[in-house]
Formats: C-alpha cells, sequence, structure tokens
C-alpha cells in the first residue's frame, strides 16, 4: 500500500456522504431498478451487454436474503419486459452464505431458476478468500442438479486457482476472469503487480485449453493485448468469449474493443446500500482509492490515461 493510498483510505470516513455519491454516480446505476434498466439501455444502444447487480452484501438475517431473492425476481421481469441485453450478476454474502451455506446454495438456485424459466444467466460472483471453496462447491452442486445457466468467478490473484480450473474441468463451467480486488495475506494470494498479471495469462490459457467460455474481465492493456493474442490463436470467434469491464471505468478501451468486434458486458450495480458498498471497496482495497482519485483527475485533464486496473 503506498502514501497515497494510505492517506485516502484515512481521509474516507471524514468524506460527506453527498461526495462520496457523487464519486460513486459513475460506477453505480443509482439506488433503484429503474436506475439500472436506464443505464443498461443507454449501454445496449452503444454496443455493449451488462450484467445487473444488486446491492445487498454482508446481510445478517435469513428474511433480508429472501427480500433479494425477490428483487431478482424483479430485476429479470424487467430484462425481459424491456427487451434489456444483460443478465444477472449475485454475491453469495449476500444470499445467506456468511449465515448457513445451504440457505445461500436453495437462494442462489431459486435466482438460477428463475433466470432459465427467462432463458437468461446468473454469474456467481467471487468475494474473498472465506468465501472461495463454499463459493465452487455451491456451483458444482447447482450444476449437478441440471442448472447450467450459471457461471462463476476465478481471481487470478489467488495462488489456488490454477488447482480450481482443473477441479472445475469436467463441468467446462463458463468464468468470468478478473485480477481480484480483495488483500489477501501473502501465503495464499500473489502480491506482486507482475505475478498477478503472470497468473491471469496462465490462468486464462488453462480455462481456453479445458474448453470454458471465458469473461475476460479486466481494464488492464497488457492484459487485453495477451487475451487477444490467446483468442487468436484458439481461432475463437466473438460468440466464444467477451470482455467484461465496470460501469464508469477506462470507457475508451471499451469504445475500442467494441469498435474492433468484441462482446463487452459492463458490470452494473444499483442498490439502496450503494454508500455501505461503496466504502466497503474502496476500504477493501484501497488502491482503489486511488485509482477513483486518479481518474476523476484524469477526466478533468484531457489527454490524461488512467491506470490499469
Amino acid at each position: 500500500m503506498t502514501l497515497l493510498d494510505r492517506a485516502l483510505v484515512q481521509m474516507l470516513p471524514a468524506v460527506p456522504r453527498p461526495v462520496v455519491q457523487r464519486l460513486s454516480s459513475r460506477y453505480i446505476a443509482g439506488p433503484e431498478l429503474d436506475d439500472a434498466v436506464r443505464v443498461v439501455q443507454e449501454l445496449n444502444a452503444r454496443g455493449r451487454m451488462a450484467t445487473i447487480d444488486v446491492l445487498g452484501e454482508e446481510v445478517t438475517t435469513p428474511e433480508e436474503t429472501l427480500l433479494l431473492v425477490d428483487e431478482y425476481r424483479r430485476v429479470f421481469d424487467a430484462i425481459r419486459d424491456v427487451g434489456l441485453d444483460s443478465n444477472v450478476s449475485v454475491k453469495p454474502t449476500g444470499l445467506g452464505l456468511s449465515i448457513d451455506r445451504d440457505l445461500a446454495r436453495e437462494n442462489i438456485a431459486e435466482i438460477v431458476r428463475c433466470a432459465a424459466e427467462r432463458s437468461s444467466f446468473v454469474r456467481i460472483d467471487m468475494e474473498d478468500a472465506t468465501t472461495t471453496s463454499d463459493t465452487l462447491e455451491v456451483y458444482r452442486e447447482l450444476r449437478g442438479e441440471g442448472l447450467d445457466r450459471v457461471g462463476v468467478v476465478l481471481q487470478a490473484r489467488l495462488r489456488r486457482t490454477l488447482d480450481d480450473v482443473d477441479a472445475l474441468a469436467d463441468l467446462r463451467p463458463n468464468v468470468r476472469l478478473c485480477k481480484g480486488i480483495y488483500l489477501e495475506p501473502a501465503d495464499i494470494a500473489f502480491e506482486d503487480f507482475d505475478e498477478i498479471r503472470s497468473s491471469f495469462v496462465a490462468v486464462l490459457r488453462a480455462l481456453l485449453d479445458a474448453g470454458c467460455y471465458v469473461a475476460v474481465a479486466t481494464h488492464d492493456d497488457w492484459l487485453v493485448d495477451r487475451a487477444l493474442e490467446l483468442l487468436g490463436e484458439r481461432g475463437l470467434g466473438p460468440d466464444e468469449y467477451e470482455f467484461q469491464m465496470l460501469l464508469g471505468v477506462r470507457e475508451a478501451l471499451g469504445d475500442a474493443l467494441v469498435a474492433d468486434g468484441h462482446r463487452l458486458r459492463i458490470y452494473v450495480p444499483y442498490g439502496r446500500r450503494w454508500y455501505e458498498y461503496s466504502m466497503r471497496r474502496l476500504q477493501e482495497n484501497p488502491r482503489i482509492a486511488t485509482y477513483i482519485a486518479l481518474d476523476t483527475v484524469n477526466r478533468l485533464i484531457p489527454g490524461k490515461r488512467s491506470v490499469p486496473a
């Protein structure tokens, strides 16, 4: 963590809520489903797909998880009724993983069944390393129940990820591959920037070798170039992979990918817990705070480039 990272994190509690809301408005659609629908419509008009995420992590009661399941039903109805090119992402802790694993599994299964009824798709997000094994086990169990409209996320930062690819290979999973934002202990995670990049490329290669559909989730130009090389070597068509990015981040890079004929999906979170989500993300990985600050300055100074993520 740099001195700038530390300084920004220490300042976070003192930042007025309206300021946090203004900064986060580029990265979060808004508090209501209508906000997400509007943003996804705008993205679709620009040739981008979307994945909608309802903010609601770290719930404390089973009743809260059921409210989130109901909200996802509303999301699927909106996707169908409005004709959005979007699927959904869910966070296991928001659906009860930290309360009871079986509760989370059933809640996720219900959302996947809802997706199947509407010919949609669910991405199970990956959270910090304490949830990795349970999340992957839930995914395998759902696939074993014949629920196939579901995918997972793997994080290149974790040292275990290549082994996870091997363990999942028989399922040929639909995988979002990202670096991972959570700062984990050195014995379970890579810390060096170049090591994380190297791991990302190695995991991507292993996933492609296993015949998986991969969503390459990165804002890093170097990794985009390496991914394009690997995809090109295998002669994969545009419908056999996709790139993914966060709402409001590296939009010029996204423009270039779309212009070159690649499919791009944008992560669109919404919900009334936007403040808690924003603060938690910034505190979990202080480098994100630095990134947002630099990206905001870059937007005010033409010609400046954002740092890769």
